[in-house]
């Protein structure tokens, strides 16, 4: 079976659909088998992040490694039995769908909590949760008292992932292996950044997750989409040097995917 990815967080903003392209297209390069699904129906950042690459690619006359994307089918809900969920069958019949030629299924979740992100929770074998570098994003993992380092319990998303750990076990499913990024990191060394650090690292202890490392705020990232290019893209399109930042980014980007301890994966770039 594939292993499924799934890229979540219930806040916009953390740079989500950005760590989401970057597993992926890594992946594709290494030589796995990866499909995409985005169900962010509305804005679709990774579904036209894709898209933008594979255009680009046709006038460029370029091949790039591009993740198989597919669309969530829709269903005729008057053949639904009764208690049965259209969001249910659409996510498992477009998982089905990649299933059988995938290696990795990486689904981009949207920044708030939706029927389709929690069903999608419940398939994760790797759960990657991007977070701002800041309390008001904490918030969403857990409570934190006036002195910003007392944690009072566990908040809305934690709670949804506790769900879906719960389902998984009662299917005899392997548990959740979640990882919490710290992404869109600045580059000075604040107070409020060594707080964070420190109440992830307990909260971490607490309800079951790694923190690791994300991307630094880079200008590039806002740059490369509307080419749908990645960091590892860089040599292909003509640059033969890259200056500090961009391999700064690609360090960053190999720490990431080695955080994440995929099955049968060696970073290779």
């Amino acid at each position: 079976m594939a292993h499924i990815i799934v890229v979540g967080n219930e806040k916009g903003g953390a740079g989500k659909s950005t760590v989401a392209m970057h597993i992926a297209t890594a992946l594709a390069r290494m030589g796995h088998k990866i499909g995409t699904l985005d169900l962010d129906l509305r804005q679709k950042s990774l579904a036209r992040y894709i898209e933008n690459r594979r255009r680009y690619c046709e006038r460029a006359e370029l091949s790039l490694p591009i993740p198989d994307h597919v669309d969530l089918p829709e269903i005729d809900a008057s053949a639904l039995s009764p208690g049965e969920n259209a969001s249910d069958h659409r996510l498992s019949m477009a998982v089905a769908g990649l299933e059988p030629d995938c290696d990795f299924i990486l689904i981009d979740c949207p920044g708030n909590h939706t029927r389709l992100s929690q069903v999608a929770h419940s398939l994760a074998d790797t759960l990657v949760t991007p977070l701002n570098d800041s309390f008001v994003d904490f918030d969403l993992l857990a409570r934190i008292d006036n002195d910003g380092e007392t944690i009072l319990g566990p908040s809305v998303y934690s709670e949804m992932v506790w769900s879906a750990r719960q389902l998984r076990a009662q299917a005899g499913l392997p548990p959740i292996d979640w990882i919490v990024l710290r992404n869109r990191l600045g580059a000075q060394q604040m107070v409020n950044k060594a707080k964070m650090e420190s109440a992830l690292a307990r909260l971490s202890e607490r309800i079951g997750f790694r923190p690791a490392p994300g991307f630094n705020e880079r200008v590039i990232f806002r740059e490369l989409f509307p080419r749908g290019l990645t960091l590892l893209d860089l040599r292909d399109v003509g640059v033969d040097k890259l200056n500090i930042s961009n391999l700064a980014a690609r360090q960053e980007l190999r720490e990431l995917v080695k955080a994440l301890q995929l099955p049968g994966v060696e970073v290779e770039f």
